[in-house]
């Protein structure tokens, strides 16, 4: 049986190395807060108002636009090597679980990362380099969130190196 990670691999198209390539340079202190929540705001702004495929800006309707903001840029900051922001306020990340009540599909994941590397384009304080690890990493946590749904019915506990923290910039 392939594990979630070789599934998420396959999928994406990003081998495991490539997709934690985030670890080996500390984002955040390379990009520092303010990015990050550029980043963020960018993107929920274009999921928020995707009038193009309205099924899947339905899928955030019971969600308050600010909070899933907040929700985001803190758990980048935390993975990116910042202080474990949303750790402190909500717990730990358990990706997949918090992604439960979601349709986490192919489709799903593709749409959100077209919002996703838009958001990136847009968001000025971010180098090439920065850029191509940071969508290596959301692509290949996408499929591993889509391999993660495929759990949805079993009561399995699984290991989650995507929401992993890193050391604290000091």
């Amino acid at each position: 049986m392939q594990s979630l990670q070789e599934k998420a691999s396959q999928w994406s198209g990003v081998h495991t190395a490539d997709a934690f390539a985030i670890d080996e340079t500390n984002l955040f202190q390379k990009l520092g807060l303010q990015t990050f929540i550029n980043l963020s705001t960018n993107f929920y702004t274009r999921v928020y108002d995707d009038e193009e495929e309205e099924w899947f800006r339905s899928i955030f309707a019971n969600s308050k636009k600010e909070e899933a903001i907040q929700n985001q840029y803190e758990f980048f900051v935390q993975r990116m090597g910042g202080p474990p922001l949303y750790s402190q306020r909500k717990g730990h990340p358990a990706l997949i679980g918090r992604h439960r009540p979601f349709p986490v599909t192919h489709q799903a994941a593709e749409r959100w990362l077209h919002h996703m590397e838009k958001a990136l384009e847009t968001t000025p304080d971010i180098d090439a380099d920065s850029k191509v690890k940071m969508m290596n990493f959301f692509r290949h946590t996408a499929f591993f969130l889509v391999a993660g749904d495929e759990l949805k019915n079993q009561n399995q506990q699984v290991p989650c190196k995507h929401a992993a923290s890193k050391p604290a910039a000091s």
